[in-house]
């Protein structure tokens, strides 16, 4: 019988049974926490570990956690299924497709360089909004660029979504994990920015290169390109400019306003259905596109609240702090490059189970610094070594919904979706490793 490798529920379905039997085996512990009162969260105090009484989960409770990792993460659902019903409604509309060729016939003879402005456009919004999840609902335009181009999926993916997951590891601005972790260490914010910024050029170079040349199909050709698009008209052009335009709005509502998952679907909700209008889809016709929209786009938003499913079996089982305990003990009297080695490591391994990177910062960066201090290294270490690890880990740890969401909508296996970017993958953190090693001179 030929092996078939398991679907993504299967996966996460997966990981929640081994998250359930690690309860069972791995001690319960526990870190004391305080109040930060300069980020508005709780902080692990160092030194605090305490081992506590076992506390195993049962099945009925490990079945719960489904459900109730699917409502924890009921605000991303509806955001993938507002946003993607409104792109859906967009796309059946035929501006998408229109305004796809037109862009794609603009860049002819130049698609390298459309590419590039891709993969830096999304990287910019990585590094300054942390763009993961919202990608999901995107994916229906990703599908039609990818035909149009005649460039593999997967590519298209690694351009958009692996670029932004690059700008959010490299970036000194991201709030959610590069800025977050500065103020958890006491850093002044702009402290590293100069060194993080060369980073960020050098490994968003190497990485759009690699992901434009490993998606080349060979059976593309300039003169299949040399098409002349339909012409976008007036209907086709204020359905293009409301979609881009609610793209803009969303990131200066993030970033000036404070906004967060139901802004962002209100906002695209009243967008698709003008959009259904404008495109004379009707208002039976748009509230019936919209509909499919979300039949397309379930299966992603689940993902997200079974990802999230292993996380919070963990979080009953009491055994986060103890890995986190486990991992960074040994590395006190290290030598200065063996322990950044082994922390870069352990902040992977963590991220496995810990997939929020806000989250990682509040655990581990409390307990990083002292370890820096002890060993006489700068704290800068600590934050960087988190951010590279937790942002490197999302495109690959099945545990990330977010990425597990956009490929599954991709209609990527995640087989295929490893194999494609490893070589790459091993390359950033290669890049990551021994940025980590000259930053110990940089900031010595």
């Amino acid at each position: 019988m030929k092996f078939t490798f398991p679907h993504p529920f299967v996966i996460l379905l997966a990981f929640i049974l081994l998250s359930w039997i690690a309860t069972h085996f791995i001690p319960s512990g526990s870190f004391e926490r305080v109040l930060d009162q300069e980020t508005g969260r709780e902080v692990v105090v160092p030194g605090s570990f305490e081992p506590e009484e076992k506390m195993g989960l049962g099945l009925e409770e490990m079945a719960l956690s489904i459900p109730e990792g699917i409502i924890l993460g009921s605000d991303i659902l509806v955001l993938i299924l507002l946003i993607g019903g409104a792109f859906y409604v967009v796309e059946k509309t035929g501006a998408l497709q229109v305004g796809v060729e037109s862009l794609i016939y603009r860049f002819r003879g130049n698609t390298f360089i459309l590419l590039i402005l891709i993969s830096v456009a999304f990287a910019m919004a990585g590094a300054t909004i942390a763009m993961q999840e919202e990608i999901i609902a995107m994916v229906p335009i990703l599908l039609v660029l990818s035909k149009k181009l005649q460039y593999d999926i997967k590519a298209i993916v690694g351009l958009t979504l692996g670029s932004s997951l690059l700008g959010a590891g490299f970036s000194p601005i991201n709030p959610f994990n590069g800025l977050l972790g500065q103020k958890l260490a006491e850093l002044e914010v702009a402290e590293g920015v100069v060194f993080r910024l060369i980073c960020f050029a050098i490994a968003l170079l190497l990485w759009t290169f690699l992901m434009i040349r490993k998606g080349k199909s060979p059976q593309r050709s300039q003169e299949e390109l040399a098409f002349s698009p339909s012409k976008i008209g007036w209907r086709n052009g204020l359905i293009l400019t409301l979609s881009l335009g609610g793209i803009l709005l969303m990131g200066w509502g993030i970033t000036q306003q404070d906004w967060g998952y139901n802004e962002m679907s209100s906002l695209f909700l009243l967008i698709g259905i003008f959009c259904g209008l404008i495109g004379k889809l009707g208002i039976n016709g748009t509230a019936k596109t919209y509909a499919a929209g979300f039949g397309e786009l379930i299966f992603a938003g689940v993902i997200v609240g079974l990802a999230r499913a292993v996380y919070l079996i963990l979080q009953k089982g009491q055994i986060i702090d103890s890995v986190i305990f486990a991992l960074f003990s040994p590395l006190e009297g290290l030598p200065d490059q063996i322990a950044v080695l082994g922390l870069f490591l352990s902040q992977c391994l963590i991220h496995i189970p810990v997939p929020s990177t806000s989250g990682q910062n509040v655990l581990t960066i409390p307990l990083a610094t002292p370890l820096m201090d002890l060993l006489g290294i700068s704290r800068q270490l600590a934050v960087l070594a988190t951010q590279y690890a937790t942002n490197l880990m999302d495109m690959l740890t099945p545990t990330n919904g977010g990425m597990m969401a956009v490929i599954a909508a991709a209609g990527i296996p995640y087989p295929d979706w490893i194999r494609f970017i490893l070589k790459s993958w091993l390359m950033l953190a290669g890049i990551s490793l021994i940025s980590l090693f000259i930053a110990l001179f940089w900031f010595s």
